[in-house]
């Protein structure tokens, strides 16, 4: 089969961060919709290529998404083999916790290159496909943390600002020539990153779940449903710039603690 005949046959979804997490959950269920996967993160996502392997055409592609030529690459490769970048899930990114006293410019650093940087270099060069295609969608993983602040979580909390800064401006840029751009903010969603930073900072599963009405965690498909919504163009055509909050309503419950926890009997 030629590219061309690939091309017009599929519609592919790269997705980054995708060896395990919500990364993983996003591809096996944007493959089991029809979509080839292109997949990046820094170790081989063998587990996920396991999950799509009688699902979905995929590749991998692995290396540091911080750096532009390692994109530029990835894009050459996807291109290459299908022609075409119909969504792009900017999922990849790093936890930081730490009181910003305490925080270094070079960890400040770190963090926005990893969860604001690369997102704006692929959104940029994958973006340059779908703009010659006049369609695509580009989902970006925020975090509740982009719409409000937590504490001692200065550089990250600042990336996932930036983040749907990012959404916004290039849905603005974008929207009237086919391209859309959305974000995704999840709450604390039970995944090997959530088990670290638990284990570092010592905060308990009892101090998320008596915070989200819902009383629980987010779970990795809870996040992925949300990305392939936005990434159909039959469901969410006319969704462009959108900070889309999968919090089970952490953000809009200014209730206190006592009346929360009683709310629930």
């Amino acid at each position: 089969m030629t590219t061309g005949e690939k091309a017009s046959t599929c519609r592919v979804a790269v997705v980054t961060g995708a060896a395990q997490g919500i990364g993983r959950a996003v591809a096996t269920l944007l493959a089991q919709h029809g979509f080839a996967l292109a997949l990046n993160d820094l170790r081989s996502p063998v587990e996920t290529l396991a999950d799509i392997r009688d699902l979905a055409d995929s590749m991998e592609f692995i290396g540091d998404i911080s750096d532009e030529n390692v994109v530029t690459q990835f894009a050459a490769k996807v291109k290459s083999k299908w022609g075409r970048a119909d969504v792009l899930v900017n999922n990849a990114g790093i936890s930081s916790i730490s009181p910003a006293e305490d925080t270094s410019a070079s960890q400040f650093r770190r963090v926005l290159e990893v969860n604001l940087v690369a997102p704006f270099i692929l959104s940029r060069v994958f973006g340059a496909l779908m703009l010659a295609q006049r369609s695509g969608s580009i989902v970006n993983i925020a975090s509740i943390a982009g719409l409000m602040g937590i504490a001692d979580r200065v550089a990250y909390n600042a990336s996932k600002h930036g983040l749907i800064g990012l959404t916004r401006t290039l849905a603005a840029e974008w929207g009237g020539r086919g391209v859309r751009c959305n974000a995704v903010c999840p709450a604390w969603v039970k995944t090997p990153m959530d088990t670290a930073d638990q284990a570092s900072s010592g905060y308990s599963d009892a101090d998320i779940t008596d915070r989200v009405p819902m009383g629980r965690f987010a779970t990795p498909e809870d996040i992925a449903s949300a990305v392939l919504f936005l990434a159909d163009p039959k469901q969410s055509s006319f969704i462009n710039g959108q900070a889309i909050a999968v919090d089970g309503g952490w953000t809009t419950d200014g209730t206190w603690q006592s009346l929360r926890l009683e709310r629930r009997r």
